[in-house]
């Protein structure tokens, strides 16, 4: 279902009380005593949350050990061999030229995590979540992708005094020390690298553009950091009558057109080549998008990007931003912890909530900030803004 009116305003929070510090001292003082642990155990009605608690902490301590399981069973190829048959152990031995004995903890511990399961005559076959990572390409890529933060964290408290030398910052140049005129002269390499990655994760995120906002209203779509044009693309095949127009790099727009004419779709597509920080952006449009990217770059640019599309917008006009958004103070934090350390290890981007999206969208003249509701917000959330008038 498609929404089109008012959904959600994004008002800020307003801060704890003083008063709740004294409730949470003396919160913590009491938990932390040893008495209460044992009391807890002993206690049917308690054991629950004593035990809930352990395993959270456990799965803190074990996370990465977690993430390297999943990405051995990516790079075995265990996945889309368990999606043609379920099969034993030593059949994937031979398959994936690995010694029984290793393999088999490996199995084992993604069976634990539901990666894969048992199956009869003594075979494993896909589990709950192994499924989605067999049928998806894009989560197996960002799996495989996650290997260079993975390096960077290797020393944590290292790399948070200088998160900019490491592989995730090398693989995202654009993001931290490039000008606008080395971004334009970027490598074709790094180029395609990091666009066929996009691409190949949009499709979660393009789902939930496509089926949470109207595009019908609107005349021409101006998408901003288009990427390889996958977003363009699938506008272009659910919208046939809406002007399409792309704003990036000229490498990247070169890609674009590559990928559109192999779909027959490049005559529905005007192609604009330029830096968004540099470059003014074309006029005409009534909606622009702004997919994936403003967490990419510091506030400072981030508000200068917000100011060209208002300028750029005519009176009554729309921007969209679909990213993945930081939870409010009150809201569960789910995803928040990974892009923090992912946006930091890019470069100079943050995950930003949509209460100080809002703010700087208000800063730059932009009214009726709206938070729109979507299925699966750590995909994506969305914001929609108008250039007031009209």
């Amino acid at each position: 279902m498609q929404h089109t009116g008012i959904s959600r305003n994004t008002a800020a929070v307003a801060p704890a009380p003083v008063w709740l510090d004294t409730v949470h001292r003396k919160v913590e003082a009491w938990m932390s005593h040893p008495g209460l642990y044992r009391l807890a155990l002993s206690n049917p009605l308690t054991r629950w949350f004593a035990q809930r608690r352990t395993r959270q902490i456990f799965d803190l301590m074990s996370g990465f050990v977690y993430s390297q399981v999943l990405l051995s069973c990516v790079r075995l190829k265990l996945f889309a061999l368990l999606q043609e048959a379920p099969a034993t152990l030593e059949e994937l031995s031979r398959r994936c030229d690995m010694p029984q004995a290793a393999l088999q903890r490996l199995i084992l511990s993604a069976v634990s995590l539901k990666l894969l399961e048992r199956r009869s005559g003594q075979r494993f076959g896909l589990g709950p979540l192994g499924v989605p990572i067999a049928a998806h390409e894009g989560i197996r890529a960002m799996i495989e992708h996650n290997s260079l933060l993975y390096r960077d964290l290797a020393e944590p408290t290292a790399f948070l005094h200088d998160a900019w030398s490491g592989q995730m910052a090398a693989y995202w140049p654009y993001a931290h020390a490039m000008t606008p005129a080395q971004a334009k002269e970027a490598k074709a390499e790094h180029v395609d690298r990091y666009s066929a990655l996009m691409a190949a994760s949009q499709t979660f995120v393009l789902d939930e553009v496509l089926n949470t906002f109207a595009f019908d209203p609107y005349r021409c779509v101006l998408d901003v950091g288009a990427g390889k044009g996958r977003f363009a693309a699938e506008l272009a095949k659910r919208h046939k009558g809406l002007q399409i127009r792309l704003f990036d790099l000229p490498q990247v727009l070169a890609l674009a057109r590559q990928n559109h004419a192999t779909q027959g779709l490049q005559a529905a597509v005007e192609y604009h080549p330029g830096s968004f920080f540099e470059d003014d952006l074309p006029q005409g449009a009534d909606l622009v998008t702004l997919i994936r990217v403003a967490h990419d770059h510091p506030d400072d640019k981030v508000r200068t990007l917000f100011q060209k599309i208002y300028d750029a917008l005519p009176v009554g006009g729309t921007l969209l931003v679909a990213e993945p958004m930081a939870q409010e103070p009150l809201e569960e934090q789910t995803g928040d912890a990974y892009f923090h350390f992912y946006l930091l290890a890019m470069g100079a981007g943050r995950l930003r909530t949509p209460t100080e999206l809002s703010r700087m969208l208000n800063d730059t003249g932009f009214m009726h900030v709206e938070l729109l509701p979507n299925a699966m917000p750590i995909h994506t959330r969305l914001l929609v803004a108008r250039k007031p008038g009209g």
